[in-house]
């Protein structure tokens, strides 16, 4: 791999707290977080990072006067850091065709639902409103379909009597912040790959639902 596959760059929009399970797990791990980039100069996981002694960008993409120019800023802002995996974690920005084809392979999406079912936004309520029995979270490889990448790794929870999106959001949390870093630790020992729109872990193709913690 052209770039050190232990070194990971988080993208970040708002709170950042699965980076704060990535940056915490980094401590004792196998990968370190060489940069955390955000879109919102307000966004708060800017703040962990920058407690944690993580080096940080801002890129606003109001100030772009297109999406391809946003990307190629912040292709150019990533390659700086000389990653070998992006991991988005909150990123609230569609990134465009050109940009995952010059990261194929190294980019990471965690979504709050067992894929493909429930795609998009608004999950928790979604979920309820269709009378399910189980909600999840994914962590996914990010290619041009949106939230449509192999999905890698899921871990999935009963819907309760009385839950609501509140809820649900607070327990797909606490089994994101323990996913997502295993899944970034895979990648960093080569564990894991993408090969012709397939996820392999251990050198085993995945199936659809990815590799099912519980």
């Amino acid at each position: 791999m052209q770039n050190n596959q232990r070194s990971v760059v988080v993208l970040i929009s708002g709170n950042g707290s699965n980076l704060q399970a990535i940056m915490d797990y980094s401590v004792s791990g196998n990968y370190s977080v060489a940069g955390v980039i955000s879109n919102r100069p307000d966004a708060y996981g800017l703040r962990r990072a920058e407690q944690g002694n993580i080096p940080t960008a801002v890129l606003n993409h109001k100030e772009y006067a297109s999406r391809d120019l946003f990307d190629n800023a912040l292709a150019d802002a990533i390659d700086r850091f000389e990653p070998g995996l992006i991991v988005l974690a909150g990123f609230m920005r569609i990134l465009g065709a050109d940009f995952v084809k010059r990261f194929q392979g190294r980019i990471l999406n965690i979504h709050p639902s067992l894929l493909p079912d429930y795609p998009g936004t608004n999950t928790h309520q979604r979920v309820l409103d269709a009378g399910e029995k189980l909600h999840g979270v994914s962590v996914h490889f990010v290619t041009e379909e949106l939230d449509g990448g192999p999905v890698i790794a899921q871990e999935s929870i009963a819907i309760e009597d009385g839950d609501d999106a509140e809820t649900l959001a607070a327990k797909i949390h606490q089994k994101e912040h323990v996913l997502y870093p295993t899944v970034v630790s895979w990648f960093a020992d080569g564990r894991l790959r993408l090969e012709d729109n397939d996820a392999y872990l251990d050198d085993r193709l995945l199936p659809e639902s990815g590799e099912r913690i519980t």
